[in-house]
């Protein structure tokens, strides 16, 4: 299920992506299958990290992959590349749960080269406010959610280290109703009704049928479970310097190449 849009990020062959706080590998994953770059995922909880890595592994075995995709654990306050790193950065449904994030995007801003794109996603408001008003355990569980952002919040951190925001979307409307049921309904995980749903979303998304298709694209922009916002860096050195940063090494990870 990929929540950021990977036609909004104008990626082109060779290019580095970081995904920052990759989880189980979602985007990492169909970027290593879907285009010709390298991928580098990090997350903090290494069992993710090993889920992600499985999930990877028969792609790269049966020589399906285009792209490349290292795998590592890192602090993403403390993130450890080189300055003008990366191409494209992604962190998606991350910033939710940090409490200084904005050391965070400080570092986001750091690795990510002049003139590249950072895309961020986070729950959106009106979805996440319900959640929360139905059940304190949705976001008090270790690890959980700790803010609620409203979309001028998060654009203004971003814009403040000097991005440009140039699109915006929500994704996932049919998934809100799903997270709402799971609330209300938190202490009776085995609800016919909740599995019900949860099988037609799997359903949905391994079929892709039309009416679901444009039902969910008819109620993103007020439904959507995610904000997704994307920014550009400004370009603050010449091209030959550019040119230069781009040829630094990363730093060594867990690789799965074939």
């Amino acid at each position: 299920m990929i929540t950021v849009d990977p036609q909004k990020l104008q990626l082109r062959p060779g290019q580095r992506v970081l995904d920052l706080g990759c989880g189980e590998g979602r985007h990492a994953i169909h970027l290593l299958v879907s285009e010709p770059v390298d991928v580098v995922a990090i997350d903090l909880n290494i069992a993710d990290v090993r889920t992600a890595c499985e999930r990877a592994q028969p792609f790269v075995d049966q020589q399906q992959s285009p792209g490349r995709l290292l795998l590592g654990v890192a602090n993403g306050k403390q993130l450890p590349f080189a300055s003008d790193t990366f191409d494209v950065v992604i962190c998606s449904e991350v910033l939710e749960h940090i409490e200084d994030y904005p050391a965070v995007l400080a570092e986001i801003d750091r690795v990510l080269k002049p003139g590249g794109t950072f895309a961020a996603s986070v729950p959106a408001f009106l979805p996440e406010w319900i959640c929360w008003r139905l059940s304190d355990a949705y976001h008090q569980v270790e690890g959980g959610h700790i803010r609620i952002f409203r979309q001028r919040e998060l654009r203004q951190s971003i814009e403040r280290l000097g991005h440009r925001c140039f699109a915006r979307h929500k994704a996932h409307a049919l998934h809100a109703p799903y997270w709402w049921l799971k609330c209300l309904l938190w202490h009776k995980p085995d609800s016919r009704l909740l599995a019900a749903y949860h099988r037609m979303l799997v359903w949905d998304l391994m079929q892709k049928p039309l009416l679901t298709r444009v039902l969910e694209k008819l109620l993103n922009p007020v439904l959507g479970k995610s904000l997704v916002l994307y920014f550009v860096k400004p370009v603050q050195v010449d091209g030959r310097l550019a040119e230069a940063v781009a040829s630094e090494p990363v730093p060594e990870a867990v690789e799965v190449r074939p």
